[in-house]
Order: structure tokens, then sequence, then C-alpha cells
């Protein structure tokens, strides 16, 4: 039930307030008033977009807010649309929430008829949805659903290995001799700078034992009188100057201890330090070759090579195994088929027999809203490919309102009086919360004379048993009223605002006056309703 509504600076309406009684509530008001105002205000509330330009002129944000009553307890809806941005922010119980949270609350507060509802109902779609509504086992839909949802999800994943599979084996023959070239060569991770770090050391060595070599050379000579012979002779000849001039001594024995140094470097330099590791230096290039080859050939450094073996072998393994993923899931996929079969054939006449229990009892709404009473609503059964090769029903409602037509679709046959009414009718058999207020937007358009009188009869039924929110322009609709609240556009200070204020006995009965044509008439009209 819909306890309290607020909204303030949305469109015309600058502060309003309306609290409403259980029952009927009306809102009647000229055509232009602002009637509309309030239904977008309550659907923005529950989860409606609206513009920013819907701010009214000067004001910072709209803010719609209302109290509920469900089941005993009390849910306090805000929301607040930013006139600078256009965006909203929504408060549950004065938390703040998400748009999501309102899908399932939505239809436990209301079930919104209007104009629109009466187009959807001529649309097969909305017709097959609304019956699978109806039908009394739900868990059979789950089932249903689940089913094949499990189908499609296992046909993707066979199309996809089918699909992956067909595009490996035109590749085949070129990922094994990619993986024959990888395979001959095997590198491993790090070798190529490991052998490349051997070849500096063993190349190093070499130079080492080079320059040992020419060191040992220069001392003795290789073909003539090497460092060592001629710094004997240079030691001998200042041995001999000194006895002429002994100053030349300490010289000499600076010269003879150079010789024997040398003499003890060269025994040395006989014996280079051997290799901690000795490299085969021919083998090692011979390696470095073909890793340099292999390099070449598949356009990838050694880092993508052991990758790309990988995902060779991955992909050859999974050309061997596929194929038994592939019968897994056709078995799979042919299990479920048959399960979804077999319990379509279950609901077949289930289905069946609730839309014929829907038929009779919308046959019966409708002949407490004048239709004749011979009346009929058939549902049609549509096949409908649920799966290939799984043939599934949707339900068409066909309805033949006067003796002697042929049942006919709703949108061949039905004026825009008769959907209203039929639409009453559905609104009396659907299922929907108890806790909902029904939301009635001219659902009398089209309609008029006695047949008016049937449907505020069926409206005042409807209204006993839960709270409505009626809009209309008729004064026998209103003069059911629990409350009246009459709409109305005001002028001042050059700004427009629509004001709606609830009427009591006097001011009723002059607007149900007003609706009836005004004049002696009208007033005549209003107390005979009254």
């Amino acid at each position: 039930m819909l306890d309290f509504l607020r909204i303030r600076n949305l469109a015309l309406i600058e502060d309003m307030e309306l609290e409403f009684a259980p029952g009927m509530n009306v809102l009647t008001g000229e055509t232009g008033a602002g009637k509309s105002f309030i239904l977008k205000a309550l659907g923005f509330l529950l989860g409606d977009r609206l513009q920013a330009d819907m701010v009214r002129p000067g004001a910072e944000k709209a803010q719609v807010e209302a109290l509920f009553s469900m089941d005993d307890t009390d849910i306090i809806l805000r929301r607040e649309l930013a006139a600078s941005t256009g965006r909203s922010r929504l408060y549950i119980n004065d938390s703040l929430s998400s748009q999501e949270s309102l899908r399932d609350l939505r239809a436990k507060l209301v079930s919104h008829t209007s104009q629109h509802a009466q187009h959807q109902l001529l649309q097969p779609g909305f017709q097959a949805r609304l019956m699978e509504t109806l039908f009394p086992h739900p868990e059979l839909l789950q089932e249903r659903d689940t089913l094949l949802s499990r189908l499609q999800t296992v046909a993707r994943e066979r199309e996809t290995l089918e699909q992956r599979r067909a595009a490996l084996l035109e590749r085949r023959e070129l990922l094994e001799v990619q993986q024959a070239e990888i395979d001959k060569v095997a590198p491993q991770a790090d070798e190529e700078e490991k052998l490349e770090a051997l070849r500096e050391q063993a190349r190093s060595h070499q130079r080492m034992c080079v320059n040992y070599e020419n060191a040992l050379n220069l001392l003795y000579g290789e073909e003539g009188m090497g460092l060592l012979e001629l710094l004997g002779r240079f030691e001998r000849l200042l041995r001999d100057m000194c006895h002429d001039d002994p100053g030349l001594m300490a010289d000499t024995d600076a010269v003879t201890a150079l010789r024997q140094q040398l003499s003890h470097l060269a025994g040395l330099l006989r014996r280079p330090p051997l290799a901690d590791d000795p490299v085969d230096l021919d083998k090692l290039e011979s390696r470095l070759f073909a890793i340099a080859q292999l390099k070449r050939k598949l356009h990838r450094e050694i880092a993508e090579i052991l990758a790309l073996r990988d995902e060779i072998e991955q992909n050859l393994s999974f050309l061997d195994a596929c194929a038994l993923d592939i019968s897994r899931l056709e078995k799979e996929e042919q299990s479920l088929t048959r399960h979804l079969q077999e319990l379509l054939v279950k609901m077949a006449p289930l289905r069946h027999a609730a839309a014929e229990d829907f038929a009779r009892a919308l046959e019966g709404e409708l002949r407490q809203l004048a239709f004749s009473e011979q009346v009929r609503v058939i549902p049609e059964y549509l096949p409908h490919e649920l799966w290939p090769g799984i043939i599934d029903e949707k339900i068409r409602i066909l309805w033949a309102p006067n003796p002697g037509q042929s049942p006919q679709p709703l949108d061949k046959i039905a004026s825009g009086g008769e959907l209203s009414r039929f639409l009453l009718a559905l609104t009396s058999v659907r299922p929907d919360a108890e806790s909902a207020i029904y939301i009635f937007d001219e659902v009398d358009s089209g309609v008029g004379g006695l047949t008016l009188n049937k449907l505020a009869e069926k409206l005042a039924v409807l209204a006993s048993r839960r709270q409505m929110l009626l809009i209309t322009h008729w004064p026998q609709l209103a003069a059911r009223a629990d409350k009246h609240f009459h709409i109305r556009k005001l002028v001042h200070n050059n700004a427009t605002f629509t004001q709606c204020t609830p009427l009591d006995a006097p001011a009723r009965q002059a607007e149900l006056a007003r609706m009836a044509g005004g004049g002696a008439q009208g007033e005549a009209l209003a107390r005979s309703l009254g």
C-alpha cells in the first residue's frame, strides 16, 4: 500500500504532498493539468529514467519520496535527480542503494496498467510471456530454462572445440615440422647466454696462452738472441767495466738482479694456468651455430621458441584428445536434448489446462464488463522451435467478443474501449503481489454509456481488495473514490505550478459536476452519482 508521496521540483510541481487512503484514490483534472507528472514521479521513484530537463527551472535537483507499507513493514523510498548531471541517487530506508535492488521490489509495490499496457497486450510476445506467468508449475519452467541454458553452453563448447580442431588440422603439418626442427636442436632456457660466456672464457684462455708463449719467445728468442741472452751479455760487459769504473757496481748488481728475476719469470711462463673447465671450442661453436640457425628459421628468440614448443605440444595434444571431448559433449547434448523434449511433453497438458482455466476466468470477467454472454477467449498454441529439432509452444490469445464472430487476434478486432476493458479483466485474473497498488491510467479510454457503469463496478470490486490509484475523466468512475484528488495548473508571478488538492464533500461534488459537463445538467448528474 502507498501511504504517502512527496514530489519536489519536478517539472511543474514545486512541492506536493499526497496522503493516500486504502481502496480507490482518484486523480482528476483538466487535460494538461499535470496528472501525468504524478505518475512520472512515481515511475521515476521505482526505477524509470528521467532527463535532467525534468528538474524544475532554478532548482538544483528534483526529489521524490514515498512511504509504502508491505507485509506489516514500512518501506521508505527516496530518489533524487541532479539538474547539472542528470544522474540520480536512490535511497531505500535512508540507505544509498542501486537500481538493481528495485527490480524485485517494484513488482511487489505497484501493478501499473496504462494505455502503454494496452499496446503491449496486442503483441504476441507479451501474450506469450503473460501466459508463462500463469503456468502453475514455475519449477518446471525453471528446469526448462536450466536445460536450455546448459544445452546452449554445451553447444558453444562443442562448436568452439570443432572450430579450433579444424583450424589446427590445417596447420598440423607446419606444427609438426616446427616441432621436429625445435626437437632436433632442443634448445634450453638461457643456454645461448651460457654458451657465449663459455666461449668468451675459452677465447680468453687461448689469448693468455698465446701471450705466455710470446713472452717466452721474447725472453729466449725465436731465431736470434732473446732478451735473457742480451741481458747476460750486457751484465758481463758491465762487470768488465766495473774494473775501470767501480761506480758502476751498483747498477751492474741491479742488472744482475733483473736477469735473475726474468729467469725466474721464464720458469713461470713455461707453465701457463690450466683452464678451470676445459671446453671443446669447436663443439661449442657448432652448438651456437645450430641455435642461431634455428632462430633464423623460426624468426624468434630462444624464449619465444621454447614458448612455441610448449604451444605446439599443447595443440598437438589437443588434436589427439579433442575427439574424445567432442564425443563427450555430443553425448551430453543428446542427453540434454532428450530430457528437454521429455520435459516439454510433460509441460504441454499442464500448460493447456492452465490456459483453458485462464480463458474461462477471463471470459467471466469480460461478461461482468458488459461483453456478450457468448464472449469467448481461445488460447492458440503456436509451434516455436526452442532448440533445433525441439518444438515448444507459445500461446497467443484469440477472442470472439460477439456471437457469430470467428476467433481473431486482439489486434484484428479489438477497439480501444474493448482493449481497456480486456486489460481490466486481465488485471483481475492475473497474479500480482498482494501488497501491490493498482495504478490505472485512463483505463476508461474509449468506454462510455452503460458499459462505463460496468467498468466502474469492476474497479470498485478491485479497489475493495487492494489499494488503487485511478486517473480518469469520467464522473461515473470518480464518484466511486474513497479519496478524491483534484489536479490543476496555476500561474503565479509568471511561473506555472501544478497543484494537487484532496477534495472534501462539497468540492468533490463540484468537481463531479465539472466532469459531467457543468451547468444544471452536470450538477444533476453529479447529485445522482453522489
